[in-house]
């Protein structure tokens, strides 16, 4: 059931990362599978492209993978899903059991109303606030527990970064919001 009371809460990436076999021969790898691309001049890995979900993987012959651009948990397991049966049909040995896990979630959030970041700044005071707009437009507020950082902008919008799951980035929101009742 979707939190009413953080609606516009958006996913926007999340990234995992782990292994997936003991060792991937990457020239061979990415020679039988469609839509891998090796070039080992500009990067040690190669990267496979999946289109649906539309997923980017980082794979590395040490049988390390890193995953970006998926934007729900089905997502993420449907496209390792999709990894571990192209490394099969590669001629590729997987893990029994892929130890892939998520790493980092960015999500959006819109308050849904101006907010004056000079005032946050003055009227918070604390030491997890960046705010230098001639260098960024968005005041960078850091939460200790859990470890999120969030980019907050005049216009109400939000970006939430670092969380490994959504119940930690609806905390970070939770403790944002109770901070910015002083200040709205």
């Amino acid at each position: 059931m979707a939190d009413k009371k953080y609606e516009s809460l958006k996913i926007e990436n999340i990234v995992a990362s782990g292994a997936i076999a003991e060792s991937i021969d990457l020239v061979e790898f990415s020679s039988k599978v469609k839509g891998c691309e090796l070039n080992k001049k500009r990067f040690p890995g190669a990267v496979y492209r999946i289109a649906d979900p539309k997923i980017a993987a980082l794979i590395f012959s040490s049988g390390k993978v890193v995953l970006t651009g998926i934007r729900n948990p089905k997502a993420l397991a449907d496209g390792l899903a999709i990894i571990i049966k192209s490394l099969k049909e590669a001629g590729i040995k997987p893990l029994k059991e892929p130890k892939v896990a998520i790493t980092n979630m960015v999500c959006s959030y819109d308050l849904g109303r101006y907010i004056n970041l000079n005032k946050v700044v003055v009227t918070l005071n604390v030491e997890n606030i960046e705010y230098e707009p001639e260098q960024f437009p968005g005041l960078v507020y850091r939460v200790k527990d859990p470890r999120i950082v969030v980019l907050i902008f005049s216009s109400g919008k939000i970006i939430l970064t670092g969380g490994k799951n959504l119940e930690d980035i609806r905390k970070g929101l939770g403790i944002l919001e109770q901070k910015l009742e002083s200040v709205l």
